[in-house]
């Protein structure tokens, strides 16, 4: 019977006009619309290992754009992050390397290069029930293939890189007539590098945060004696001494504490995925089925134009579990890391090229991380102590630097980029920074402990406050865009990078000391706009460190808030780092050690854009980088219709190979 069903079918289509886009008669009448072809890619953010994953993305997308879809990933994650499972299954290492040959929902592909990618087609319009289809693909470089199924069954196969695969489908009707439908399936390979600093990283918004624990940990003062001791939580899981008395060096307690720290894409650099630059990139992906993207993090926290992009630098923290026994001292320079990726690509495919690059640097330049020092650290002791360090710098130290050094170096940057974007700066995306420190536009916060008691050496003085922020404004971001645009003299054709700040007046109603009646009930009731978050007793903070009475693993780091600014209290909440390589002056003795205490506060990603701040980043920089490579915006539709997966439930079969 079946060959019967065959031979019939046969006679049937040798009757069909066979030219392109040629089709029989289509059913006619209200509401019926000719079958035609749909297709999309697979798994086409290719940092993604699983569909699944990437799908997840596809179904909280709305009309809202990048930040309305954290807010409901929020809410379904209840607040934990949805990053937290997915960063076990990326196209990158524990430590943030990349994988070169990456096993992606069951095939081994080549990530740089690939050679064919994953599609899936469905028949659209008006089909009849109940009937069959024969599908063709030819590519010219092979033998067609061929594949029978029902005609609501979803088919799945791969199409060649580089090629366009025609794809033609027979519906045999049932009243013995037949109908062709055919397109053209052509998938554009978009490679993306991510480069630039913390901001850059997504420093602040580990991919799973630390977990915390409900009793408290000791952490002592430079004044030194048992009345300088305070309890801040602690992390989940930890086994050792809480308290500051004991062995000051025991390896072992340092050892279960560092097997509970946050989990990052890349511990080293603090890279994440909620990184305006990983968001941007993933957002593309969505929102166009017939595009793969490519995407290279190369961001770190801590990089500078010369210590970090241009040449390597010295790592934040070795924070990942499972990462420690290969963590490296430094990081290789982004440029080289670009530049040897970018060889291999071409090595397998010549023509191969960088479609893209999103960047973000000259905070650490100018020493900003200085600059809050400078603003949060009150105590006298820590004050002097961190500025021996480096820690803590003026106004006038970061303005020396800004009118000084920085111009030249950000000119070798533009240099040493120049060549990899095909000699068209343009294809750079330079996208600003945040104003961090604004109750509302143009007026700087108050000052004051609010989201800075964590440590109590800490609080935001409102002058020193008021004079970053002017100089944020009114010197800092003028002169990076004046840059990155090459303004002035010297510039020639191709200099000019594409420059993005659309999301700084958003940034002004969302600054660190903002709040709003519908912040998450743990930050309304338990970090105290007057500094008054922690219990001050030593004897009953020890077994809850909370003034609120509330657990601390209450606590939802990526809940929305009105703030899109990590506090230091955030910072120490949502990742608790211990940085390494600070240098002799401040290397800890012991993990109760009070430089620690100061720095396990800071270094998680203090006055850092959140994962709100970064999708709201992402949809400033989307028009540019959508003009730039050509692709035009999504259509429209009502925010109650989401985009919904391709046909998750539909049957599969194989096709194209």
């Amino acid at each position: 019977m079946r060959h019967a069903y065959f031979i019939g079918l046969a006679a049937l289509l040798l009757s069909l006009p066979t030219g392109p886009g040629a089709q029989a008669q289509s059913p006619s009448g209200p509401g019926t619309s000719a079958p035609r072809i749909e297709w999309e890619v697979k798994n086409r953010f290719r940092l993604f290992r699983n569909d699944a994953d990437f799908q997840r993305h596809v179904a909280a997308s709305r009309n809202d754009g990048v930040l309305g879809a954290e807010h409901r990933l929020a809410i379904s994650s209840d607040g934990r992050g949805w990053a937290r499972d997915v960063v076990e299954r990326l196209c990158v290492d524990r430590a943030g390397r990349l994988i070169e040959t990456c096993d992606r929902d069951g095939t081994r592909e080549n990530y740089l290069a690939p050679r064919d990618h994953a599609i899936g087609l469905v028949l659209a319009g008006a089909v009849p029930a109940n009937v069959r289809c024969v599908w063709t693909f030819e590519d010219g470089a092979s033998e067609p293939r061929q594949v029978e199924a029902a005609c609501d069954d979803e088919v799945k196969g791969r199409v060649a890189y580089g090629k366009t695969t025609a794809a033609t489908v027979d519906i045999a009707l049932p009243d013995g007539t037949a109908q062709r439908v055919v397109t053209e399936i052509a998938v554009r390979d978009v490679f993306i590098a991510g480069m630039g600093d913390s901001i850059a990283a997504g420093d602040g918004n580990p991919d799973r945060a630390v977990r915390l624990s409900d009793e408290g940990f000791c952490f002592r003062r430079f004044l030194g004696g048992n009345s300088s001791e305070y309890f801040r939580p602690g992390r989940v899981g930890y086994g050792g001494n809480r308290s500051c008395a004991g062995d000051p060096g025991n390896d072992a307690d340092a050892a279960s504490w560092a097997r509970q720290s946050a989990r990052w894409e890349s511990g080293p650099c603090h890279r994440s995925l909620y990184s305006y630059q990983t968001r941007t990139a993933l957002a593309l992906a969505v929102e166009n089925p017939h595009i793969a993207v490519t995407y290279l993090p190369l961001a770190c926290s801590g990089a500078t134009i010369s210590a970090g992009f241009l040449g390597g630098q010295g790592i934040v923290e070795c924070a990942s579990p499972g990462t420690a026994a290969t963590c490296p001292n430094t990081t290789r320079a982004q440029l080289a890391e670009l530049t040897s990726t970018l060889a291999k690509a071409r090595a397998t495919n010549a023509e191969r090229k960088l479609d893209l690059v999103l960047l973000t640097i000259g905070a650490n330049d100018i020493r900003f991380s200085g600059l809050v020092g400078h603003v949060i650290i009150e105590a006298r002791t820590e004050r002097t102590l961190f500025g021996r360090g480096s820690h803590v710098a003026t106004v006038a130290d970061s303005r020396k630097i800004l009118d000084g050094a920085f111009p030249s170096d950000f000119a070798k940057l533009r240099t040493a980029l120049k060549p990899l974007v095909g000699g068209n700066l343009s294809r750079v995306v330079f996208v600003s920074y945040g104003h961090p420190a604004l109750a509302a536009p143009d007026t700087p916060c108050p000052g004051g402990r609010d989201g800075f008691d964590v440590h109590p050496a800490f609080g935001a003085d409102n002058t020193r406050l008021r004079e970053v922020a002017d100089f944020v404004s009114e010197q800092f971001l003028p002169k990076i865009k004046a840059l990155a645009l090459c303004e002035g003299r010297g510039c020639r054709d191709g200099d000019r990078m594409t420059f993005v700040d659309a999301h700084q007046r958003a940034f002004a109603e969302h600054g660190v000391c903002t709040r709003a009646d519908d912040d998450p009930p743990f930050d309304r009731d338990c970090f105290s706009p007057k500094g008054e978050s922690f219990d001050r007793n030593p004897a009953t903070a020890a077994t809850d460190p909370m003034a609120c009475g509330r657990g601390a693993s209450e606590f939802r780091p990526y809940a929305s808030r009105q703030r899109w600014v990590r506090t230091a209290n955030d910072s120490y909440f949502v990742a608790m780092t211990y940085p390494q390589g600070l240098g002799s002056t401040l290397q800890p003795a012991d993990i109760h050690d009070a430089t620690w205490g100061v720095l396990a506060a800071v270094y998680g990603g203090a006055i850092h854009p959140t994962a709100q701040g970064h999708a709201a980043m992402a949809d400033a920089a989307l028009p540019a980088v959508r003009e730039t490579l050509g692709l035009e915006a999504p259509v429209e539709r009502g925010n109650d219709a989401p985009a919904a997966p391709f046909n998750p439930t539909i049957p599969q079969r194989q096709g194209a190979r």
